[in-house]
């Protein structure tokens, strides 16, 4: 029987690699997102054409309910779950400088980035840990701006920073059960997140900000996936892994 993942915004960006990597490991997968499966179908079966089991759920993960629900049908219609990964994430809607940004955005994103983040992986967890599921594990998708500060997006960088206190609290807290937590940060993605500062981003690439001199692709975070879930880092728990090309390194 293969193993189960359960991988929040699967169906998209870096989600969807992800989700790819995982069948290709031979998981039957949960998706979840917030359209409808009509909007998604396609994605839908185009992953199903392998022997994997691809499972979409409708869910809002900054809703309390919706999340309920969702952890909810985690238990009724999953006899084991052996991977979460926390990947569904949201930037400002409008970048705005820290001295005028909103509470309204500062909910808007920490309550999709952090808040879901935060209280999935805690339901998750006491199913694992009901269900003694050997060699389980949750991965957090975070961001180099947990460390590298943007005062035009300060909302989304204290969120992000709020997920890598996250991955060493459930990470010291689920390491008697087996349960491994890890975090990954991936540095400047191209995805539909960073479509509005593509022009920005490839004219500072081409000036040399990244030393490998490129984008990174949703492809590169879901190999770091994949040697996860493989159990190739069995004795790291509570680490942070950083795909962002050698941007965040310290250089003169």
């Amino acid at each position: 029987m293969n193993k189960t993942a359960l991988i929040t915004g699967g169906a998209s960006g870096i989600g969807l690699s992800v989700s790819e990597k995982l069948v290709e490991l031979g998981f039957d997968i949960i998706i979840t997102g917030r359209k409808s499966l009509e909007e998604v179908n396609d994605t839908i079966e185009m992953l199903s054409k392998g022997k994997s089991k691809v499972n979409y759920v409708q869910s809002d993960a900054s809703d309390g309910s919706s999340r309920q629900n969702l952890i909810e049908h985690v238990k009724q219609n999953h006899a084991t779950i052996s991977v979460l990964v926390n990947n569904a994430g949201v930037a400002p809607k409008v970048r705005l400088d820290i001295l005028e940004t909103t509470e309204e955005s500062y909910d808007f994103v920490m309550d999709t980035n952090l808040k879901a983040q935060f209280f999935l992986s805690q339901g998750i967890a006491n199913i694992m840990i009901a269900n003694k599921t050997p060699a389980a594990c949750i991965i957090n998708i975070s961001s180099i701006s947990a460390t590298v500060a943007s005062v035009n997006r300060g909302e989304y960088c204290i969120s992000k920073a709020g997920i890598a206190m996250s991955t060493q609290l459930f990470a010291l807290r689920l390491a008697e059960y087996g349960i491994s937590v890890f975090e990954i940060r991936p540095g400047i993605i191209k995805t539909k997140m960073t479509a509005g500062v593509t022009e920005k981003y490839d004219k500072l690439i081409a000036d040399g900000l990244i030393p490998q001199n490129r984008w990174g692709i949703p492809e590169d975070i879901a190999k770091a996936v994949g040697s996860l879930v493989n159990g190739e880092f069995p004795y790291s728990t509570g680490s942070i892994f950083i795909v962002d090309g050698g941007l965040s390194l310290p250089k003169l």
